[in-house]
Parts: structure tokens; sequence; C-alpha cells
């Protein structure tokens, strides 16, 4: 897809009831510190679009970016480091598990994971719980850039075989630096949208 348009069209906090929108979502799930806005940024070919923090846990709202109005490139607040209250976070869990469930466009879920370091328990939590709401995520392993050639494979298979993945479920490794596996990103999202609309 060329990006021609991207809007931040609606942010929804705990208590934002959710759009009701009518073009395909696809929505992107990580730990706080895991380059999210990093790759949403390097995926609709902006600079600064989702804001990126040196201080993990800066997503703390839904965020829904229409792309060229034909589909959502959907921001989930991130979970692990975020310096917020338990009572906060339970909040925040929610909110994900509402917008799951009750997302009638929602097409994929996108599960980042660190592919320097095996996913950790909330990595392996998110992972069961999006396949509980009836979703198999596609994980993206971020910062690819940050491993030498010889440790892609390694820690693929870990990562792999931490979360109990499928031989036929897909991870794409990932860097929004030398954009590495962007290209087959957009392939697999193409894929889901473009079927329903002539871009």
């Amino acid at each position: 897809m060329v990006i021609k348009s991207v809007n931040l069209e609606t942010v929804c906090g705990i208590t934002s009831k959710l759009p009701e929108n009518d073009k395909p979502e696809v929505a992107f799930a990580g730990k706080s510190n895991v380059g999210k806005s990093s790759l949403i940024n390097a995926l609709m070919n902006r600079k600064s679009l989702a804001r990126t923090s040196s201080q993990p846990g800066k997503t703390q709202t839904i965020n829904f970016y229409n792309i060229n109005d034909v589909m959502y490139c959907v921001d989930l607040p991130g979970y692990g480091y975020a310096k917020v209250s338990e009572e906060t976070k339970a909040k925040w869990g929610k909110m994900i598990e509402r917008y799951l469930r009750k997302s009638k466009q929602l097409k994929q879920v996108f599960l980042l994971i660190d592919i320097r370091h095996a996913p950790s328990a909330n990595d392996k939590n998110m992972y069961e719980w999006i396949i509980y709401n009836g979703y198999h995520p596609i994980i993206i392993a971020t910062k690819l850039d940050k491993l030498n050639r010889s440790q892609v494979s390694k820690q693929v298979k870990i990562i792999r075989e931490t979360l109990g993945m499928k031989k036929d479920e897909i991870l794409i490794p990932f860097s929004s630096e030398t954009k590495q596996g962007l290209e087959e990103l957009w392939t697999i999202i193409d894929g889901l949208v473009l079927p329903e609309y002539e871009v």
C-alpha cells in the first residue's frame, strides 16, 4: 500500500466509547519499551506520528490511525514497564479486552516482542490472552538491528518455543532503523485489507 494520508482519528481512554468504524482494523500490542511507536511510524512512513519516548508507557490510550481512508492501524496501550498503579493497569487491561471483544472490524492482532530477549511472563500472558479472545497473533520480533546476524535464528527459536507457537504461525524479525521486515509486514496487512478495497 502506498501511504497517501495518515490521520490520528480517534483516541480512546479508559472511559471512552469505542468507535464503530466501517473500515478494517489491524492492532498492535506489546510491552512498553518494545518499539511499538517506532514500528508504527515506520509502517506509516512518518517520523513522529506515534510519539516515541525514552520513558516507557507513553501510550495510555487506544489510538486509531486512519490510513488512506481505507483502513485503521490501532495502537494499543503498552504493558509491563509503565509506572502506573495496579488499578490503572487493570483498567487498561479491561479497555484492551473490550476492544478485542467488541471491534467488528479487527482483522489481525500483531504482538511485538524484543528479539534480544526471551518473551517475559507478561508477553506470554498477552499472547495467550489474544488467542483466548479469538485471534491468532502474528509476532513481530523488534530491534533486529541490535543483534548480530548469526544470533537471529537462535533468538527466533527461543521466542517461538517460549510462546509455544505452532510451526505455521508467523514471526517477522523487524527493525524500525533498517526497515527490514517492513515489506513483509505490509504484504500481510495488504492481504487482510485490500480484498475489501480497491486501492
